[in-house]
């Protein structure tokens, strides 16, 4: 059979599995072990096993469960709600300043959890209705949080970035390093929006009354909420960055001080470290067997040709070696729509990679961008996956029960806008990506 016949075979088999609602898990592991067997012969199910069990074994992959435990112990200790108190009290006096102070913890909790939903179910929970009852901006609010929460892929320590390092080959210390500036300047760029938007029309965040505000002396007490997360972000990146411990270490450093914190703050119970214990086991596990199907579809494509013919296509595209990039980042954005981030890079890095060998592209700079145009998918309609984590939180209240997606839809779209021209800002200037990484020991 020819391989373009093969290659055919496989994409749209996956596409109609995927569209069809079966777990991507079990589509890219069941369809490799079925084309294997059909297309190489019972020995192809050898070579299946052996890719999945390679790609589990992947030292790098230890760092997931302890970041992910990290994460949810944070979720678990009510840090968040502590941290917005402090938001609070310091951006209340400026007009939009409860949806910038959201932007900004968001970016916090995507440091201390690497998880992109994290940010978002939180702030939905916690500040959502208190901007609502102040009298902001309803689709601003819905999209100031649903794509707030999607910092946590681009900002350290991202769990994508560890997927990403991992089944690319890269060092995961240097992709942290890489999404600190890219996420800074996304994140700086939608409080700015937010701070124009309120400050022309002070009816969609209006400033907090005086007496809401609090005292120097309270503003002062609160800042204690905020000292001990920033600390450890600052130990676990400067870490990684001298070279002092590795990101596994990181993790596991992580794990520990986050426990520490909120035993701290009194705010750690032992149904709260079961549960962050189970929540992470569960969370690991669906990880993992997106990995286990990766590792297959791996194995699957390298073996029948179609990386090499999908890589000889995109080399020989017009406009050279960026017509190519923009090709496949434009593949990873409307990706981004309709599945989950490490699916993405499940199916799109076995082929990207050797276009980027071929074109001679810098792996590092191509790879992060990959990864905020992955993350971008998260919030864009129709069927990112932060959109509906915001559809789930407002049904669950009473007063924001009749929010549509359309209204989600309407207030994230300038929120997309601005990432996408952050995403070209880092295509045209590669030193924002790459500055950082070249410093490091």
């Amino acid at each position: 059979m020819e391989i373009w016949m093969v290659a055919s075979i496989i994409v749209f088999s996956l596409l109609i599995f995927i569209f069809s609602g079966v777990p991507v898990a079990f589509v890219l592991t069941g369809l490799s072990a079925i084309l294997m067997l059909v297309f190489m012969g019972p020995n192809g199910l050898y070579m299946v096993v052996g890719s999945a069990f390679s790609q589990i074994s992947t030292e790098i992959f230890i760092s997931i469960p302890l970041f992910v435990l990290m994460a949810v112990v944070f979720q678990q200790s009510g840090i968040a709600t502590q941290l917005y108190r402090a938001m609070h009290m310091w951006m209340g006096s400026l007009k939009g300043g409860l949806a910038i102070g959201t932007i900004i913890i968001c970016a916090i909790i995507g440091a201390l959890s690497g998880v992109g939903a994290t940010g978002t179910i939180t702030m939905g929970l916690i500040a959502m209705p208190e901007m609502l009852k102040k009298g902001y901006n309803r689709p601003m609010v819905l999209g100031a949080i649903t794509a707030g929460g999607a910092l946590g892929g681009i900002i350290p320590p991202s769990v994508l970035m560890i997927v990403v390092g991992g089944y690319a080959q890269l060092s995961v210390g240097r992709l942290f390093l890489g999404g600190v500036i890219p996420g800074l300047l996304i994140a700086t760029s939608w409080c700015i929006y937010i701070a124009i938007r309120c400050r022309l029309n002070s009816n969609y965040g209006p400033a907090l009354p005086r007496h809401e505000q609090g005292s120097l002396k309270e503003k002062l007490l609160v800042v204690r909420y905020v000292i001990l997360p920033f600390l450890m972000i600052v130990f676990l990146m400067g870490g990684i960055y001298i070279g002092v411990f590795t990101p596994t270490e990181a993790a596991g450093f992580g794990a520990l001080a986050a426990i520490i914190i909120a035993a701290a703050q009194k705010q750690l119970s032992v149904s709260k470290v079961f549960e962050s214990l189970r929540s992470s086991v569960r969370v690991t596990c669906m990880i993992m067997w997106l990995l286990i199907g990766g590792g297959c579809y791996s194995a699957l494509i390298t073996c029948t040709g179609t990386s090499s013919l999908v890589s000889e296509v995109l080399s020989q595209l017009p406009f050279g070696v960026n017509g190519a990039i923009l090709v496949m980042l434009l593949i990873t954005f409307f990706l981004g729509m309709v599945i989950d981030g490490i699916a993405i890079c499940m199916i799109c890095i076995p082929i990207f990679v050797p276009v980027m060998i071929n074109l001679g592209i810098e792996p590092l700079w191509f790879m992060l961008l990959f990864v905020i145009t992955t993350v971008s998918g998260f919030i864009t309609p129709p069927f990112g996956v932060n959109l509906f984590y915001m559809k789930g939180i407002v049904s669950s209240n009473e007063r924001t029960r009749d929010v549509t997606m359309a209204e989600i839809y309407r207030g994230t779209l300038p929120f997309i806008y601005i990432m996408v021209i952050c995403i070209l800002i880092c295509f045209f200037w590669p030193d924002v990506l790459t500055y950082l990484p070249g410093m490091m020991n």
